[in-house]
């Protein structure tokens, strides 16, 4: 439906009514009526220069009369209905710039993300008798900055001069989950790899740090997780920057999000830089003696749980990075990441030997739904099966590796954790992958196996399966390569 000589007319002295007269209802139906109509492609494609900039005077004069509006009672119906006025006012820029470059063109060249960016300000600080009132205003302005500048470089680099970093980050914070998530998509739409790199700067950090606690306290917010995904995660720079100005409450969420894209199918691409696995293990590093105080009950202690379970949140995620992502196989020589590892487990298992705490090996399944049982619900469940996880990683077909363990008396550690443990599940499994790594041709950690007594019922039929055969002679162990079918 093109826009008629007769049509363009009557749009133009409606909002002409609407920039000099006193406001009423009717023009608020006019703006209804010319914004119905700019949903047809054929009629917005068809408007004209001096219509969109009839529109921009109405944006003005609203701007002007919500500036002035008081607080009796008619001032009151007056600003409810030129906060209604304003709301259709942005759903008609919305609707104009539609899949309409022209259209997104001609209202960025008059001037309508200026207007608009004044509007919004002006939004965020007015206290009508509904908040709904303000919000929906707001909103559609939101809305239609992101219609702006979908597909048009040149609108975003503007719309984000206009608002980055200080007018998202209030849009953000705002009580309103819609005005959240419109402003969430105008970032998205707004971000290329230069702006991202300005969110790492100290002064910028603060807009980053929101989007990520808004995955955390928001997380049906689709936008804010396609920001951190997609962006956020590809720049070692401002991973490094959130990961140190973040609370560990963020930091998990971070790894999880974080853990969730390296298991994503296809993930060779994922496209996290080989610094930010660097700056992980470091981190985990230099944290993971956090985990260690849950033994002496500080657990209850809400600050020491979120430290430890950012730690093995930490580990979750370098044990993802060395399995089967072949970009992240330079861990394996990360400095001291395998004798930090090594030492950390020895400590675990020695605390969970000494008394009956956390770390305590169980044979009691149940344990997760009983109360007198300290295990229960415990936050480092797997802990113990995922070091030795990572030990085994750090070992594929590497003999610098597999010797260092043999050199820390990592190997009879790891085979005194072939037993089942109700609070490490498949820790019996891990324990004989690592094992099969740290053999797989090396002789000297053979005849360390093959020397040493047993220390539990280790499952041999599992060790068989990847390729050795163990036999018991006189209480020692004698280890044979096998082939894995015989």
């Amino acid at each position: 439906m093109a826009a008629s000589t007769d049509d363009k007319q009557k749009i133009s002295a409606a909002l002409a009514d609407i920039s000099n007269e006193k406001l009423c209802s009717g023009h608020l139906q006019a703006l209804k009526t010319f914004t119905s109509a700019l949903k047809d492609a054929g009629y917005r494609d068809a408007v004209g220069e001096e219509v969109f900039s009839d529109l921009l005077k109405v944006l003005a004069r609203l701007y002007d009369g919500l500036q002035g509006a008081g607080r009796d009672d008619d001032d009151s119906q007056s600003l409810t209905l030129q906060l209604q006025l304003t709301a259709e006012c942005f759903r008609s820029q919305r609707n104009s710039c539609v899949q309409s470059p022209r259209n997104q063109k001609l209202l960025r060249e008059l001037g309508f993300i200026d207007a608009s960016f004044k509007l919004l300000s002006y939004l965020q600080t007015t206290e009508p008798e509904s908040k709904d009132a303000a919000y929906e205003p707001l909103r559609c302005g939101i809305q239609f900055l992101g219609n702006l500048a979908v597909g048009n470089q040149t609108s975003k680099d503007e719309v984000w001069e206009h608002s980055f970093p200080e007018v998202l980050l209030q849009l953000l914070c705002t009580d309103d989950e819609k005005v959240v998530n419109y402003t969430s998509m105008v970032l998205h739409t707004c971000l290329d790899e230069a702006k991202v790199e300005d969110l790492s700067k100290p002064h910028n950090i603060k807009l980053a740090l929101k989007v990520m606690e808004l995955c955390r306290t928001q997380p049906d917010l689709d936008w804010t997780v396609i920001i951190a995904t997609q962006h956020f995660l590809k720049s070692s720079a401002l991973v490094e920057s959130m990961y140190s100005g973040m609370s560990n409450h963020d930091r998990v969420t971070l790894l999880e999000l974080l853990l969730a894209q390296l298991r994503e199918e296809g993930s060779e691409s994922c496209g996290i830089p080989p610094s930010v696995a660097h700056f992980l293990a470091t981190s985990f590093q230099k944290g993971c003696g956090a985990v260690l105080t849950l033994a002496t009950g500080s657990a209850s202690s809400n600050e020491v749980l979120q430290e430890a379970l950012t730690v093995i949140s930490l580990l979750d995620v370098l044990c993802e990075m060395t399995s089967d992502h072949k970009q992240f196989m330079f861990l394996q020589d990360h400095p001291d990441l395998l004798e930090t590892t090594v030492e950390l487990l020895g400590q675990v298992h020695a605390i969970g030997k000494a008394s009956r705490n956390i770390f305590s090996a169980t044979q009691n399944f149940s344990s997760f739904t009983g109360e007198d049982d300290p295990a229960s619900h415990s936050p480092v469940v797997s802990f113990k099966a995922h070091l030795i996880r990572l030990v085994g990683n750090l070992c594929h077909s590497n003999a610098s590796n597999q010797n260092k363990v043999r050199e820390l008396d990592g190997i009879p550690l790891i085979l005194d954790n072939c037993n089942i443990d109700g609070n490490n599940p498949f820790i019996s499994q891990w324990a004989i992958f690592a094992i099969r790594n740290l053999l797989e041709n090396n002789s000297q950690n053979q005849e360390l196996v093959a020397s040493l007594e047993r220390r539990g019922p280790v499952d041999y039929s599992a060790l068989k399966e990847l390729g050795f055969l163990v036999e018991e002679r006189d209480g020692s162990l004698l280890l044979k390569s096998v082939r894995k079918d015989s």
